[in-house]
């Protein structure tokens, strides 16, 4: 009774997912002969077949696959006739299938599958009059990293020390993409309207301290849209904040136990100061075309990799031969040029047993500290001491509240 059930509950669900699909290609009905009544049965006939075997499914599934070819035919010599209906008459069938065996993923396909096809006009404006070859190229490559490179690396750690993880540390590069890649989306979708602020929130995603000099350049030479650069500088360390917490999370979420109040108590003080200062300031500008103009740079990528296996092996030495010491002279070090780096590695030595979470603490925090003033010194060279003041003050802010946070005695 209850094979029956689920049987019958499979084909309702089929019978579903063709009307789905079905209305929408009616509306879209003009060429071809397939509508409501044609995908509703398919999926039907999908459902059916696979109840009666292997064989069937293959005979029913040759069946469609060869109308759908007729019917393509029957219309070639119109202009850019296109596949979209026959691919989705063929879709359509194997997901009537599938809902005799997994009901939830065959329903999700097939909403998934009409919302592509009702979305025909919104990808087909996107991908020709908004997405650009820059896009394209950065897109593609995040696909590669993500998708290709990553679970081809072996997840094991090679070289002397036993730390250096190739898989782990590719995971790392594309969290960095994807952040980067994330932070461009919102820029590009929201637009200019909120000015330099968000620009410098996105642009901290990629380097805050690149994204914290170019704002300088821009209030050296625009002075009138100085208050909306301090923002943007300041919101870029948000973004340091933020991005170090997901690599700790991927490294080592224990260290992030000890470190997430003093992360969320330096990140909240930014962000305070960074809001205030883009109340502050009544400017609107458009956004930085430098800031935006990529969603990441696969060299600034590579090098963070680089960087990251670097500092992991000097750390894993330096705390072999000079024990916790080492590692916090390493980190300090570091951090001056890259505080997720350096954080990276110390979480990377707590993975592997090599230091316990409580003694990472320091190092992680001394990483954020020699970064800053990297940061304080980008600000002054970038815009000058009226543009570096209200930024070092942010920084000042940020950091404190980090080691205050730090001094607490509550873990998570």
């Amino acid at each position: 009774m209850d094979s029956t059930l689920d049987q019958s509950f499979g084909l309702a669900v089929a019978l579903g997912i063709g009307l789905l699909i079905g209305i929408e290609r009616e509306r879209k009905k003009g060429r071809s002969a397939a509508g409501i009544r044609t995908f509703a049965l398919v999926a039907v006939l999908g459902g059916v077949t696979s109840l009666l075997g292997n064989v069937a499914l293959f005979i029913g599934g040759a069946f469609i696959v060869v109308a759908a070819i007729a019917s393509y035919f029957r219309t070639s010599g119109q202009q850019d006739p296109g596949l979209t209906t026959e691919t989705a008459l063929v879709v359509t069938f194997f997901l009537g299938a599938l809902a005799t065996e997994n009901q939830a993923l065959a329903a999700a396909l097939g909403v998934l599958t009409a919302g592509l096809l009702v979305s025909r006009s919104a990808l087909h404006h996107f991908v020709r009059d908004i997405l650009t070859e820059d896009e394209l190229h950065d897109l593609l490559l995040f696909a590669a990293a993500a998708v290709v490179v990553w679970p081809l690396l072996p997840d094991e750690t090679v070289g002397p020390f036993g730390v250096v993880n190739p898989f782990h540390i590719w995971r790392l590069v594309v969290l960095v993409m994807a952040a980067s890649g994330a932070g461009y989306l919102g820029l590009r979708t929201l637009g200019p309207r909120l000015g330099l602020p968000l620009a410098g929130l996105a642009g901290g995603f990629v380097s805050s301290v690149v994204t914290i000099g170019s704002m300088g350049q821009r209030a050296e030479h625009q002075p009138e849209v100085r208050g909306a650069a301090v923002a943007g500088a300041i919101l870029s360390t948000v973004a340091t904040f933020i991005q170090l917490a997901f690599v700790l999370a991927l490294t080592s979420r224990t260290t992030l136990g000890h470190l997430a109040i003093p992360l969320a108590m330096g990140g909240t003080a930014a962000s305070l100061w960074g809001v205030t200062a883009a109340l502050r300031s009544r400017t609107r500008t458009a956004t930085d075309e430098s800031a935006a103009s990529r969603a990441f740079g696969l060299r600034g990528t590579l090098l963070f990799a680089a960087t990251v296996s670097c500092v992991l092996f000097i750390s894993a030495a330096a705390n072999q031969w000079f024990g916790s010491r080492g590692v916090a002279l390493t980190a300090v070090l570091a951090g001056f040029a890259d505080a997720h780096s350096a954080a990276a590695s110390v979480a990377a030595l707590v993975a592997s047993g090599r230091l316990s979470p409580s003694a990472a603490v320091l190092p992680i925090l001394l990483a954020l500290t020699s970064n800053a003033i990297t940061k304080a010194v980008f600000s002054f060279a970038g815009g000058g001491s009226w543009f570096a003041s209200p930024v070092i003050v942010g920084l000042v802010l940020a950091i404190g509240a980090t080691w205050l946070g730090a001094a607490l005695p509550v873990r998570f």
